[in-house]
């Protein structure tokens, strides 16, 4: 069996994944909090996730892995936008969580294998609080439940800080009712006008973090294999997770391997709206930049270092699926049952989620079209649907030239004249040709191994004609 190594922020070290049971491989990902649309960089954290969530269902089989993804659909944020709007609580959360759903669809991510929301956990996050409150790990006060840190002698150890070290560089609630700065909500109290629920407490909501806790007991017990996110959740979503867990179900160890992707920058600078450079996954998409676009790019660049979207970046990776998919147009997929994917491509997958190696190792396979296909597949690229849409935009444009058999063909061609210039040292009738070429919209690739035309979104076969 393939040996899968991932990078432990608990021990801050890449270790061999072991399964607590391999027959029932439990990961559970943070997921979104349903009041916008989601932003380029809650996206990073769906891709690197459904990569391995991919890679696990390979190596120990689909039936045998689950995989948790949550939606935070009550929260202060979404309580304030429903009052901006003045549009009901329950309207905005279905609306938002179908765009995330359709949004990272567009990605190419698989849909978790379940994805529950907060709303529907209520009474488990009541009796996990209960049991706090009992363990001497929470209390009540003014309405509110709040865990005490003091309680947890391993609090901030995934993070590495102290709590003085927490308290001095955390923007903490002082509030009267606190024993300590760094005790967290567990409940708060909820007015008439806003989403409550009755408690032993008063009525009320939920805080951010007993809500992950709840529900990971409830669907993957006491104990599971992998929990992951951004880092941006390590502190305090994560260490604050960790403490109440491990309070509530002394007898467990929670998450015994956590990974966390690193930050995305637009243009090398933090994506943020005051520098213009803030933008959702649906802004892109609507701007006719493909969801495979995106997730070739996040697939560059290793999960642990910053990303940095770059509109290069996009062209370059566009190109390159559109190479794919010329190569790949005129073959059927294996069938999943009969697809046994190449061991370097796994191995690459499997030391710490190597995606860029992955991609070079896929793009080397262009000679073999059902082997680039098939893994590009195997790694969420080239789906069914991108490919109809690419034949349809590109191979359309074609009328009855032929398209990829009569570009290969011309290619050929081309390559030949370019070897005889480079006897006679007269290269002026490949430059004509190829600026031709040009002026029909296609790009001209040249390399060792021959010449490609890749036709672009101008392509126009007409311009072809007479040409040799």
């Amino acid at each position: 069996m393939t040996t899968i190594k991932l990078h432990n922020t608990r021990t801050r070290a890449k270790e061999v994944f072991t399964p607590i049971d391999p027959d029932n491989v439990r990961m559970y990902v943070c997921g979104p909090t349903v009041y916008d649309r989601a932003h380029l960089g809650n996206a990073r954290p769906v891709v690197v996730f459904d990569v391995l969530y991919r890679l696990l269902r390979h190596v120990y089989g689909p039936d045998h892995v689950t995989y948790v993804r949550n939606f935070t659909d009550v929260d202060d944020k979404i309580i304030k936008r429903a009052e901006e709007r003045g549009r009901p609580i329950d309207r905005i959360t279905a609306e938002t969580t179908q765009w995330f759903l359709e949004d990272m669809g567009a990605l190419g991510a698989l849909e978790p294998d379940a994805m529950p929301r907060a709303t529907e956990y209520i009474p488990q996050m009541v009796a996990m609080i209960g049991e706090l409150i009992d363990g001497g790990h929470a209390y009540a006060a003014e309405g509110h439940v709040l865990f005490s840190v003091e309680s947890y002698k391993n609090y901030g150890a995934l993070s590495g800080r102290s709590v003085d070290d927490m308290i001095a560089g955390a923007r903490v609630e002082v509030a009267p009712y606190k024993r300590n700065p760094m005790d967290f909500v567990l409940w708060k109290p909820s007015s008439d006008d806003q989403p409550g629920w009755d408690s032993p407490w008063g009525r009320g909501r939920p805080g951010w973090h007993i809500e992950c806790s709840a529900m990971s007991y409830e669907l993957l017990g006491e104990s599971f294999d992998i929990h992951g996110g951004g880092n941006d959740l390590m502190f305090p979503h994560h260490e604050n997770e960790i403490a109440q867990s491990c309070c509530a179900h002394p007898q467990g160890e929670f998450a015994r391997y956590w990974l966390h992707n690193e930050m995305l920058q637009v243009e090398g600078k933090k994506m943020s709206k005051s520098l213009g450079n803030f933008f959702t996954v649906r802004d892109l998409l609507d701007k006719g930049i493909p969801g495979e676009v995106i997730r070739f790019v996040f697939l560059s660049t290793h999960y642990r270092k910053p990303m940095d979207w770059t509109e290069k970046k996009a062209k370059q990776a566009e190109a390159t699926l559109q190479n794919w998919m010329m190569a790949t147009v005129d073959v059927d997929p294996t069938p999943p049952e009969d697809f046994r994917p190449n061991q370097k491509l796994i191995d690459a997958l499997a030391d710490d989620l190597n995606t860029h190696l992955a991609l070079t190792i896929v793009n080397a396979m262009r000679s073999n079209p059902q082997n680039l296909l098939d893994h590009a597949r195997f790694i969420g690229l080239l789906s069914d649907d991108v490919r109809a849409d690419f034949k349809e935009h590109y191979l359309s444009m074609a009328h009855g030239f032929g398209a990829s058999a009569e570009l290969a063909e011309l290619g050929m061609a081309f390559d030949h004249l370019r070897k005889e210039a480079m006897q006679t040292k007269d290269f002026s009738e490949v430059d004509q040709l190829k600026a031709a070429y040009i002026d029909a919209g296609l790009e001209v690739r040249m390399s060792k191994d021959g010449v490609e035309l890749i036709p672009g979104p101008d392509f126009d076969p007409t311009k072809l004609e007479g040409l040799e």
